[in-house]
């Protein structure tokens, strides 16, 4: 409970003024009538409880008080509205070398599970989904239910496009989907461990494409340095590990980034990769405007009523029990 005119309760100072008062009045009141008593006479009942008439009083007024002091209840509901929209395309590289151990599981499973946790973190955006090998594929459209382009996410595994490494396809391919957006903000998180060797589309002139949309793009080269275990079969059909080279172009991913005012990371490890979702994340916050809506509920009726009340029980004791003879 709170009260919209606190400054009323500085009457509530008057109180003791008026117990000093009654206090000093009580005692230079005389009769007019001049009687003798005996000095153990005892006082009856009813002048024991006169007392009680200013107790009333005092009450009657410090409810009155309490009544102009306002006081109400406020329950307080609130609405978050989206006040800038990010829009935001996924290009996952699926081709078979996405299938290296240097990641556990493999650099495509570690690849899927950050971004689905990306994705739970991202409430307020529309997500959607690009994979990519030699050609492109959307897997999932630009939208707000998540649950469905999880399910997709889910989904996703090396073997279902022609393998290769086509990046300005995949890149296009998110382009297309983001240009004719409406959205304050559009984002391209692309993810690739190798080189761009297929598709007829080359990742630098992609980038000034989506330069010239405003849509910027994060670069992710995805794989540790040096070698990384590939699972494969020796002569004799056996399961087997090679090593295999991690070729990254990362000079060119770094133009890409730069050339939409994105940025190039490198991830080398599954921390790493998790650290750089969670520095994204900071670099396109979604800015929530809150709503409040606020039901209040008058309580002064109340206090007026006791007060009320007291005061009629006053009036009923002054004028029946304690009824002065004079």
């Amino acid at each position: 409970m709170n009260f919209l005119h606190p400054l009323f309760f500085w009457l509530l100072l008057l109180i003791p003024i008026l117990i000093v008062f009654y206090f000093f009045k009580g005692k230079n009141q005389f009769s007019s009538i001049l009687f003798t008593i005996p000095t153990k006479m005892s006082f009856g009942i009813k002048a024991k409880l006169y007392p009680l008439l200013f107790i009333f009083r005092l009450l009657t007024i410090i409810f009155l008080v309490f009544a102009l002091a306002r006081p109400q209840s406020t329950e307080v509901s609130s609405d978050t509205l989206k006040k800038e929209g990010i829009d935001i395309m996924i290009a996952m590289d699926i081709s078979s070398s996405m299938l290296a151990e240097d990641f556990k599981p493999n650099r495509l499973e570690s690849a899927k599970e950050l971004a689905i946790e990306f994705i739970n973190r991202r409430k307020n955006d529309r997500i959607g989904l690009v994979t990519y090998a030699s050609v492109s594929f959307t897997q999932c459209p630009l939208t707000t239910d998540h649950d469905i382009l999880i399910n997709m996410m889910n989904e996703v595994k090396t073997g279902i496009l022609t393998d290769g490494t086509a990046i300005g396809v995949g890149l296009s391919n998110c382009i297309n989907r983001l240009k004719d957006s409406k959205a304050d903000s559009k984002i391209i998180i692309l993810l690739t461990d190798g080189e761009n060797n297929s598709g007829v589309i080359d990742p630098i002139s992609a980038a000034n494409i989506a330069r010239k949309y405003n849509i910027k793009t994060y670069t992710i080269g995805v794989g540790s340095y040096g070698t990384a275990p590939y699972p494969g079969e020796d002569v004799f059909g056996r399961p087997t590990y090679y090593n295999v080279p991690s070729n990254i172009d990362e000079d060119m991913l770094t133009l890409v980034a730069d050339t939409t005012g994105g940025v190039y990371f490198r991830a080398d490890k599954k921390s790493k990769l998790a650290q750089i979702y969670e520095e994204i994340e900071l670099l396109e916050k979604t800015e929530i405007e809150e709503i409040k809506y606020y039901n209040v509920t008058e309580k002064y009726f109340v206090f007026c009523l006791i007060a009320f009340l007291l005061f009629i029980i006053e009036l009923l004791l002054d004028y029946t029990i304690f009824r002065k003879v004079v």
